[in-house]
């Protein structure tokens, strides 16, 4: 995370650049100079969620409710010295850094499969150096925080970038996290958590300022420093020789500094003599090995840049905008360089022109001051006019086109020669196409608009966007996977985000066109209040970590493929239904990790159509909607992404909160037959304990021994409960999350130890403590599961009842021991995976093997 052997230099090389402060101390100081304004620090959770897990156990589960009270001590000790505090969780991964997340996710795989062995060879979880996180730590703690009174937000981009932005704007005391992107941005001071002492609020700040004064540059140096190191964007091994080149060259090689560290130094002591003697002069291609990745390096120096900020390294860009993953960066030459430019005269004028030197042609080209930046463009004499035309570069054809002067805008747009009518139009990028597509003017609205070919006609044809009519664009064909999905286009969304962070969005592409509804998710998303939903109905992807699995285990599928038929009702839910079937509806980018996928592509998963009593109803009946007799279409909205609208009136009659776990266990054992009635009597048997038991008597449970079936099952539930948060979200909260959020309804280490007793044959009532009121409340738990089970024709039966079936996944010849829906209805013969259409795209890896 962050830029690479950054941390390690400034522990090892560098130790002056960290210093021990005292946070309540800083308080005092921040309140003295800003009377008016609480001191504020703003927190990055992704990275502290290792920090605040505490709990001894971890492989069981989560201990839920250690946790709880770990994350409620954190914030009281805060509001104690009168430190606000301001939550940010990653809300999306962007495209330029999926390959890292997808190497990161792979390089999980194989700590869980070291983690596996080690249970089933000791019986025991491994040390503390093997912590894995539990599953689900990162969704429910974003509503622990939320229920404890905190300021939570989920980004719209990478998380950093919205800590950093907000650090900035808000003028916080400082930045509470463990990346070293926080060193590289220029905001408000950086804090580490892992070396915050909570007791006296000591920790350790990272000084950029006192870095930059050792590798003797300038803060704006960072992000190109950043870059060529390698960060999450660049990859590591991009600039290698380019760094390898610098510490041949460095003759202030220190021997006592590891070989990490002198590369650092080389390379800041090779901008620091490109600074001193190009900067203003030439452009980065030119005095850095970019090649073919000079579109990425730009954009990898770009994310650095804050609102407001300029780079001093971006040289003579006239005034305009660059793309950056659906985002528009403004970017400008340093105002401080007044570098002298070279000039020629223009023998019609007579008057001297700035020239510059094309990278292509080697060739000087001539320059004009463009009126409305004041900054110096390229340009060219049209022949028909004699007239000097400014110019940008083509980045495809690497050609230089004229350019003209949006009115509305005020900024430059290429032109193209119109086949027809010999005259040049501008032209505009096809975000999808990546392809320059010619413009026209809209009639009604004077605003340029751009032009498609119709494929009947063959003709241009304008795609007009009025505000109050959102008209669908053309079907967009995925390059990748040949598939068809229905996009939408919103020109008028170009609202800032909620704290006005990061870059303005011109335009966004969606899978929805009803912008209300997309208003609504929006906010539900930034505000922490929902899980997945924003993600299906803007980009149609959506992504799941790692879980605690056993990549051995023949007998239980992956939690990936259990919960896929409830998202891909949700999906139908909330991209309005597959009402011309299955093969009409937009495909879901599922980056799901699980035992053999190699994450090189996304699965497309498709919508399964469902039943829901009454008719399918409208987000805006479900999400806007306050009259009383609408939370009953919210419930049957809800039991209808189950497939369990049958069971409505028992589940129902359970008191809270129990109905929302009966209904993720009837789910459950109705798609997995390898679980048995054991199984069954441990899951409630932990939910009616756990009310009962005090924080410390959890911290000193402790099961015999650790089972690794009983670990899967754990991290199962958890992400199941994951599930009910997706579609409680999707149906309008018909449920209170407190009715599902793990400290209220699991405990690893308690389910872990009926699990155990269940296996080994307690009775029921030594599995419940010997608590008659809780006898009653189990057999009609019980009652409500096996009933809705057996009317899917699934019989729960004892693991001394199991026949040679049972052995493994696909141990049964006339079904599966998953039941995969069709879709239509629920027959007790589950469809296996292996036969599925709709959604399956085949691997080159035969992905099903392991069952």
């Amino acid at each position: 995370m962050g830029v690479r052997g950054l941390q390690g230099f400034v522990g090892s090389t560098c130790p002056h650049v960290c210093t021990v402060v005292n946070l309540k101390d800083l308080a005092a100081q921040h309140r003295s100079r800003h009377p008016a304004c609480t001191p504020t620090v703003v927190v990055d959770a992704m990275c502290c969620l290792r920090y605040w897990y505490t709990p001894e156990s971890w492989v069981c589960g989560g201990q839920w409710r250690e946790y709880f009270s770990a994350l409620r001590d954190f914030v009281k000790t805060f509001s104690a010295v009168g430190i606000r505090l301001v939550f940010f969780f990653d809300g999306t991964v962007e495209q330029g850094k999926r390959d890292e997340w997808v190497r990161r996710r792979l390089k999980n795989n194989k700590e869980i499969s070291r983690i596996f062995h080690h249970i089933k060879s000791h019986r025991q979880q491994p040390a503390r150096n093997m912590f894995f996180i539990p599953s689900g730590l990162a969704v429910f703690t974003r509503f622990a925080l939320k229920t404890l009174g905190q300021e939570t937000f989920c980004s719209l981009r990478e998380a950093d970038y919205e800590v950093a932005s907000y650090g900035l704007q808000h003028d916080c005391l400082g930045i509470l996290g463990e990346d070293t992107d926080y060193l590289i941005y220029d905001t408000c001071p950086y804090f580490s958590i892992s070396e915050l002492c909570l007791e006296s609020l000591d920790t350790v700040m990272l000084c950029r300022e006192k870095l930059c004064e050792s590798l003797d540059l300038h803060l704006a140096d960072l992000p190109l420093l950043a870059c060529l190191l390698g960060n999450d964007i660049i990859p590591e091994g991009m600039f290698e020789s380019f760094r390898y080149k610098c510490l041949s060259s460095y003759t202030s090689v220190k021997e006592n500094f590891d070989k990490k560290g002198n590369v650092i130094l080389a390379v800041s002591d090779h901008i620091s003599k490109v600074r001193r003697l190009h900067q203003g002069e030439k452009k980065l291609e030119d005095i850095l090995p970019l090649g073919p990745n000079k579109a990425l390096f730009y954009k990898g120096v770009a994310s650095y840049l804050l609102p407001g900020q300029k780079s001093p390294w971006f040289f003579l860009k006239p005034k305009g905008i660059t793309a950056l993953d659906k985002q528009v960066i403004t970017m400008s030459s340093d105002p401080e360089s007044k570098q002298d430019v070279p000039k020629c005269t223009d023998p019609e004028s007579q008057q001297d022109v700035s020239m510059c030197t094309d990278p292509e042609s080697r060739q000087e080209v001539p320059m004009c001051t463009d009126p409305e930046s004041k900054q110096e463009v390229p340009v060219y004499i049209d022949p028909e006019s004699r007239q000097e035309v400014p110019v940008c570069t083509d980045p495809e054809s690497r050609q230089e086109v004229p350019v003209c002067t949006d009115p509305e805008s005020r900024q430059e747009v290429p032109m193209c020669t119109d086949p027809e009518f010999r005259q040049e139009v501008p032209v505009c990028t096809d975000p999808e196409s990546k392809q320059e597509v010619p413009m026209c003017t809209n009639p009604e609205s004077k605003q340029e608009v751009p032009l498609y070919a119709d494929p009947v006609s063959k003709q241009e044809v304008s795609m007009c966007a009025y505000p109050e009519i959102q008209q669908k664009l053309p079907i967009a064909t995925d390059s990748e996977f040949k598939l068809e999905a229905s996009i939408y286009t919103h020109p008028e969304i170009e609202q800032e985000d909620p704290m006005n962070m990061g870059p303005e969005i011109k335009q966004e592409v969606t899978m929805v066109s009803d912008t209300e509804i997309l208003e609504v998710a929006r906010t539900h998303h930034v505000q922490a209040e929902s899980y997945l939903v924003y993600s299906i109905m803007s980009s149609g992807e959506i992504e799941c970590s790692n879980t605690l699995e056993d990549e051995l285990d023949q007998a239980l599928p992956s939690q990936a493929f259990i919960y896929r038929p409830i998202r891909q009702r949700v999906y139908s839910l909330l991209l309005g239904g597959c009402k011309d079937g299955i093969s009409s509806c937009p495909a879901v980018k599922e980056w799901f990790v699980y035992p053999g996928n190699p994450l090189r592509h996304p699965d497309l998963v498709r919508p399964l159509p469902m039943t829901v009593p009454g008719g399918m109803p409208s987000l805006k009946l479900l999400w806007l909607n306050q009259e009383p007799e609408v939370q009953a279409r919210r419930m049957d909205a809800l039991l209808a992404c189950f497939n369990l609208s049958s069971s409505r009136e028992e589940l129902q009659a359970l008191e809270s909160p129990f109905a929302a776990l009966c209904c993720l266990l009837i789910y459950l054992f109705v798609q997995v037959d390898t679980l048995c009635l054991e199984d069954l009597h441990a899951f409630i048997a932990q939910a009616l304990c756990l009310p009962g038991k005090s924080t410390a008597q959890l911290v000193n449970l402790q099961p015999d021994y650790v089972n690794s079936r009983a670990v899967q099952l754990g991290s199962l539930l958890v992400r199941g409960l994951t599930m009910l948060v997706l579609v409680n979200s999707a149906c309008g909260c018909p449920w209170n999350t407190s009715e599902f959020m793990p400290w209220n309804v699991f405990d690893g280490k308690l389910f872990h130890q009926k699990y155990l007793q269940s296996e080994k044959g307690y009775s029921v009532e030594a599995l419940l403590e010997q608590n008659r009121s809780r006898l009653t409340k189990f057999h009609n738990l019980k009652a409500v599961v096996c009933k809705a089970c057996v009317k899917e024709n699934r019989r729960i039966v004892a693991r001394a009842h199991w026949g040679t079936h049972h052995a493994g996944r696909w141990g049964r010849q006339g079904s599966s021991s998953y039941r995969m829906d069709s879709g239509y209805s629920r027959s007790g013969q589950g469809q296996p995976w292996r036969d599925q259409g709709p959604g399956h795209r085949p691997y080159e890896h035969d992905q099903w093997r392991r069952y």
